[in-house]
């Protein structure tokens, strides 16, 4: 059960960020809201990258 927990967590991780690739490139072209949700996913992918890190810690600790 854990393994599917990591593994939804990091397939969610990977989503976010290339979810917002578009807006990158849009931001880079100018476009200021496109900044704004830019930043929000980046809260959402380090919100997301810690959740990772205490599922493996979790995880490591359980197999020892």
């Amino acid at each position: 059960m854990s393994f599917n927990k990591l593994k939804v967590l990091f397939d969610d991780l990977q989503d976010e960020i290339n979810d917002c690739q578009s807006d990158v490139t849009k931001f880079v072209e100018g476009n200021n809201s496109a900044g704004t949700r830019v930043r929000k996913a980046m809260q959402s992918v380090k919100t997301l990258a810690q959740q990772v890190r205490i599922e493996v810690q979790d995880q490591k600790n359980n197999q020892f």
